[in-house]
């Protein structure tokens, strides 16, 4: 199999590998709807910056700055509490539309490079490059080209992890935030693994982090070196993905369609979140980016998912189809609201998690729900189409629709 980057022909076998070893690529922006609003305004770097919903509407932080994390503020707190903790902080709207246009010029730089790119939101991404280092050098010199063009280009800064795997490549460019960039190869991934925490390896929640501290085991090694009968009182059928991980060991290869297919919102938390209402706002506000990109890009949707992750990494999906395609925001948020009411009636449990998206993605023409007469379904559309208008003009937060 082949294919073309910069007019030259790259091989790719089946699974993605060269001599048996993957070379994949993760780039993770710095605090990326903060970083763009101090990029539009050169006289905000340096200072705190918090982008989110207005504190006296139980809006909450969608990004802050490094300069606000010092003071604990992190996403999903509400605006409430993180002007709280830093006062001083310049509080401003998700311009949604802004960031959708420099996550796509980020991209681009990304596919000069390799057409395997797995999107996991708008400020990072996967890349398996293992097929293009016969065109452009090591993944190190090509990880190095990617985020010097990123700062030259669009004056913004990312951290990018290189290693033989997903699980790898993402933790190291966790571990060297800010502006960082790390190597974690075959030669060193175990050195580095086993001196860092537990809660590190997927699947490790707070619970079960709560029970390996209380049997001494605090590292990645001590948790290694535990007999197998240990860790499954402790893991149950996990034990061997989590000793895998332990090892350094990801088989999962990267899916480059991922985003053709779907569009989502996630949010991970900084501190699990179990308030309903805080979580159905965080919801709405996701709704309303998916749906907004939705009709930028004349699509509908057929059918949307929930994505729940609790304190323990334990992920349950919630999915409805709909009875016809839309990409109208009520009707859509009425039912998520419905599908998140229903897993919340019986489970209640805190959040690490939330997420929104939406596939069986088709063109706006084959036409929306009949929920509404249509009558009010032209009523809807006019709303989303003013909505879009004053968003891409004065941000997200410009105009809000009550839950």
């Amino acid at each position: 199999m082949f294919f073309v980057i910069n007019g030259s022909v790259c091989h790719k076998d089946a699974v993605g590998f060269m001599n048996g070893t993957r070379q994949i690529i993760h780039v993770d922006m710095d605090a990326f709807y903060a970083s763009v609003e101090q990029l539009d305004r050169p006289e905000l770097v340096g200072k705190p910056v918090m982008v989110g919903g207005a504190a006296d509407r139980r809006g909450v932080v969608s990004a802050a700055s490094y300069e606000a994390r010092k003071f604990g503020v992190h996403s999903a707190m509400p605006m409430s509490r993180a002007v709280k903790l830093c006062p001083q902080a310049v509080v401003l709207p998700v311009r949604m539309q802004r960031y959708v246009e420099l996550s796509r010029a980020i991209r681009s730089i990304f596919q000069n490079y390799t057409p395997l790119i797995e999107p996991l939101s708008l400020d990072e991404a996967f890349m398996d490059v293992t097929g293009s280092l016969g065109l452009f050098g090591s993944a190190e010199t090509i990880g190095r080209d990617i985020k010097g063009r990123i700062k030259n280009k669009l004056g913004l800064v990312a951290s990018v992890g290189i290693a033989p795997n997903k699980f790898l490549a993402k933790l190291a460019s966790d571990l060297d935030k800010p502006d960082g960039f790390l190597i974690i190869d075959d030669v060193n991934k175990q050195s580095i693994l086993d001196s860092l925490p537990v809660h590190r390896l997927w699947g490790v929640g707070k619970m079960t982090e709560k029970r390996l501290l209380s049997q001494g085991i605090q590292t990645i090694q001590q948790l290694r070196q535990r007999p197998v009968s240990f860790l499954n009182r402790i893991f149950g059928n996990q034990t061997e993905p989590i000793l895998r991980l332990a090892q350094g060991l990801d088989d999962r290869a990267v899916e480059p369609d991922r985003e053709a297919k779907s569009i989502s919102a996630e949010q991970t938390f900084a501190v699990d979140v179990k308030d309903k209402t805080l979580l159905l706002s965080i919801l709405l506000t996701q709704v309303e980016e998916v749906s907004q990109r939705l009709r930028a890009g004349d699509l509908c949707a057929g059918t949307l998912t929930l994505k729940l992750r609790d304190g323990e990494f334990h992920t349950v999906t919630r999915s409805m189809t709909l009875r016809q395609p839309t990409n109208i925001t009520q009707y859509l948020w009425q039912n998520a609201e419905a599908l998140f009411l229903k897993w919340y009636s019986t489970s209640r449990c805190p959040l690490r998690l939330l997420g929104f998206g939406v596939s069986g993605l088709s063109g706006e023409t084959m036409g929306q729900p009949s929920l509404f007469p249509d009558p009010e379904a032209d009523k809807q559309k006019r709303v989303d189409k003013a909505f879009d208008a004053i968003r891409r003009r004065y941000g997200s937060q410009a105009v809000q629709r009550g839950k």
